[in-house]
C-alpha cells in the first residue's frame, strides 16, 4: 500500500466542502471530489511530529469529563488524526462523501498513555468495503507512533446507508450491560449546544452534530451527540478503574437527539473487564454499548518501511 507523507495536518473546512460536494448533482465527476471511484482507495497517510497544544486538550477533557493530567485522554489522538481521516475521505478516488455516514463502532487500545508533551507519528489507512443490511461499511485504521513504540492504536467502522445486503453479517457479540442489570449509576443533561462545543475541540464539524436546521436535511429530526463524545464521557467516567494499558470498544446504537437526557451505568466482570452502557432517561433505549479489557504490556515494535508517494 502506498503511503502519502503529509508536512502539516490538513484544514477541516476545505475538507468538509470536498466531502459534502457529491450531495450536489455533477460535481462528484470532477477529479478532486470523492466519488470518482467504486472501491476505498489503497491509501496511507502518515503525518510525523504531531504534538497536542495543552490548552486544547484542556479544553476537550472539561467537554468530555475527564480529569486533568499530563498524559492525553485515551480518546484524544482521535482528535489527533480526525484531519487525516477526512483527508482519506475527500480524495477524489474515494467512492463516496463523508458527510451522511454512520459512525457504528469504534475500538481504541491504549498500549500506554501518550504525555501531553510528546510527539506522536500518526499513521491512517482505509480498509475496503464489506457489504451490511444497510449498505456497506469500511473502516479507519489509526495508529500512533511515540518513536518506535505503537502507544495507541484504533478502528473506526463506518456505514454508507443504501443497498444494503439482507443476508451480510451475522450476530457480534453483546457489550454493555445486559438491559435486565443495568443500574444507572449516573445522569447526564445534555444541552442542545453539545455536538457545537464538542466540535470547537475536536473539529468533527458534521452538519448532523451542529444544529437541527443542518441535522434534518440529512435525516435527523434534530441536532445528535457526536458518537465519539459519547464514547469519551462514558470513559471519563471510568478513569479511575482503568488501568493504564487497555483496550476498549464500543457500538453505537440509537443517536442521541439533541437536547437530551441520559443515564450511564456499568459492571465489573471477571478478569478486570468492564462492561458500561449509555440508555434514554426515559425510555431507556440504548445509545451506546461498550466494554473495557486490559491489555498486557506491549513491547516496542519498529516501524515498518513504506513505499511514499
Amino acid at each position: 500500500m502506498p503511503t502519502r507523507t503529509l508536512e502539516s495536518s490538513p484544514q477541516i473546512l476545505p475538507l468538509y466542502a470536498r466531502a459534502a460536494a457529491p450531495m450536489i448533482p455533477g460535481l462528484s465527476l470532477l477529479p478532486f471530489v470523492p466519488g470518482g471511484g467504486k472501491e476505498i482507495p489503497e491509501l496511507e497517510l502518515r503525518l510525523a511530529g504531531v504534538k497536542a497544544k495543552p490548552e486544547v486538550v484542556s479544553a476537550y477533557a472539561k467537554v468530555c469529563g475527564f480529569p486533568l493530567r499530563d498524559s492525553l485522554p485515551v480518546t484524544y489522538p482521535h482528535v489527533l488524526a480526525f484531519p487525516l481521516h477526512m483527508a482519506v475521505m475527500a480524495d477524489g478516488s474515494f467512492p463516496f462523501g463523508a458527510v451522511g455516514l454512520v459512525h457504528l463502532e469504534n475500538r481504541i487500545a491504549q498500549h500506554r498513555p501518550i504525555g501531553v508533551a510528546e510527539q506522536i507519528d500518526l499513521v491512517v489507512r482505509p480498509t475496503p468495503l464489506q457489504p451490511h443490511r444497510s449498505g456497506r461499511t469500511f473502516s479507519l485504521v489509526t495508529e500512533a507512533w511515540v518513536g518506535e513504540e505503537l502507544a495507541w492504536e484504533s478502528v473506526s467502522t463506518m456505514l454508507r446507508r443504501g443497498g444494503g445486503d439482507k443476508e451480510a453479517g451475522g450476530e457480534r457479540e453483546a457489550l454493555g450491560v445486559p438491559e435486565d442489570e443495568f443500574v444507572a449509576s449516573a445522569e447526564w443533561r445534555l444541552g442542545g449546544d453539545l455536538g457545537r462545543r464538542y466540535a470547537s475541540v475536536s473539529g468533527d464539524r458534521n452538519p448532523i452534530h451542529m444544529h437541527s436546521l443542518t441535522a434534518k436535511p440529512l435525516g435527523f429530526p434534530a441536532a445528535i451527540a457526536h458518537g465519539m463524545w459519547s464514547k469519551a464521557r462514558a470513559l471519563a467516567a471510568l478513569d479511575s478503574r482503568t488501568p493504564d494499558a487497555f483496550e476498549t470498544e464500543v457500538r453505537f446504537r440509537k443517536p442521541i437527539l439533541l437536547p437530551a437526557k441520559v443515564e450511564f451505568g456499568s459492571r465489573d466482570d471477571a478478569g478486570g473487564e468492564i462492561d458500561f452502557s449509555v440508555r434514554d432517561a426515559k425510555r431507556h433505549t440504548p445509545h451506546l454499548d461498550g466494554r473495557i479489557k486490559p491489555l498486557e504490556s506491549k513491547p516496542k515494535a519498529k516501524k515498518t518501511g513504506r513505499n511514499t508517494k
